[in-house]
């Protein structure tokens, strides 16, 4: 008897406690969409392509250059000297194909850790409020594939207040 009676008042208490616990929600992409650091972040990623669509541009002059003085010289060139030419010219075709293959990946880790510092300051801003607040876990919004999510657990608005965020509504259907 006395098992069956703890039994139910552990799951009584179980329960309990999972009622107390508090869920909520952020919409982290659109804080950050919000945030005026992204702007400078917007800049600095542009002049990185920039330079990167510079670099990519000298390499292709130089192939150019290389294309071109092989076709003009090529009939006085020793077979030697053609054979180091050509080796050359598809050196530099290689390092532009490289160049170009890993362009976009060193863009986004570029735009990755320019990033870093803004998500990192809408972690600390949810963690404070989530503390503050009670919360026992906070589901991102964009990522989690959420069916339903009730407003009065999101989170968002007070985290951008946090960071001194003006919060815009959005316009109304």
């Amino acid at each position: 008897m006395k098992k069956i009676i703890l039994s139910i008042l552990i799951l009584i208490v179980s329960f309990q406690l999972n009622a107390q616990s508090k869920t909520g929600t952020i919409d982290s992409e659109y804080i950050l969409s919000q945030m005026p650091e992204l702007t400078k972040v917007q800049e600095d990623l542009k002049a990185y392509n920039g330079k990167m669509e510079g670099d990519l541009k000298v390499k292709v002059e130089a192939y150019q250059a290389k294309v071109k003085e092989y076709q003009d010289k090529v009939a006085s060139f020793t077979e030697a000297i053609k054979k180091t030419k050509q080796e050359e010219i598809i050196a530099l075709e290689n390092d532009i194909a490289k160049f170009r293959q890993n362009g976009s990946k060193l863009i986004q880790i570029e735009q990755n850790r320019l990033l870093q510092p803004l998500y990192q300051k809408i972690g600390q801003a949810l963690e404070e409020i989530a503390k503050a607040e009670g919360y026992a876990q906070v589901f991102t919004i964009t990522t989690s594939g959420l069916a339903y999510v009730d407003p009065k657990f999101d989170v968002t608005k007070t985290v951008m207040t946090k960071l001194g965020i003006t919060i815009k509504e959005a316009p109304k259907k």
